[in-house]
């Protein structure tokens, strides 16, 4: 697949479970959210408490929830630190990071609190 066509899956991706969260009752805060740390996928607040959420799309979700290293959740958490410090929210609110799958049949599984912070 080229670098183009994982590109525009990765959005459709993205919208996909953006549109799942919503239909739950989320609001969005911010989008593709870019740092010197990492990017954040989505943030979200729902029920009072911001949701970080890394977005993957493979042909499975097992494939999709593996490829989330170490190394990723480390700079997703960076950069969920600095976004809470810009933002208007404390750093004492409520808040959990998710990684949401996507599969081959566009199929969307999260996995709520995947990094236990």
């Amino acid at each position: 697949m080229s670098d183009g066509m994982r590109y525009q899956q990765g959005l459709a991706a993205e919208s996909a479970v953006l549109r799942h969260y919503q239909s739950k009752g989320a609001d969005v805060l911010a989008t593709r959210y870019r740092s010197g740390a990492g990017e954040i996928d989505l943030v979200l607040i729902l029920d009072g408490q911001i949701l970080f959420v890394e977005v993957k799309a493979r042909k499975s979700h097992s494939a999709a929830a593996l490829s989330v290293s170490a190394r990723q959740q480390a700079r997703i958490v960076a950069a969920a630190e600095l976004w809470l410090d810009q933002s208007e929210y404390s750093t004492l609110t409520p808040c959990r990071f998710d990684v949401a799958t996507c599969d081959a049949t566009g199929r969307i599984e999260v996995v709520e609190n995947a990094f236990g912070a």
